[in-house]
């Protein structure tokens, strides 16, 4: 547990926020082409897609909290 504040939580937040942006961008930028697909494989796109951006945010999440990038076994 920390006792004090860190710098961490602040960047990582800030980090987050402009990585999904850029990843909402880039899901924008692909809409064309999933638009042409069959709407069950559309489906399966947007689910990949929309699951996808959680591991790296994971990650963050453990380094702005622990300060390292992998959780200790």
């Amino acid at each position: 547990m920390r006792t004090e504040p860190t710098l961490r939580i602040p960047l990582g937040v800030l980090g987050m926020l402009a990585g999904l942006a850029l990843y909402a961008l880039f899901v924008a930028w692909l809409a064309d082409w999933i638009g042409q697909l069959h709407v069950l494989l559309q489906t399966v796109v947007y689910l990949v897609l929309g699951i996808v951006w959680i591991f790296p945010a994971y990650r963050l999440v453990i380094w702005m909290e622990t300060g390292r990038w992998r959780i200790r076994k």
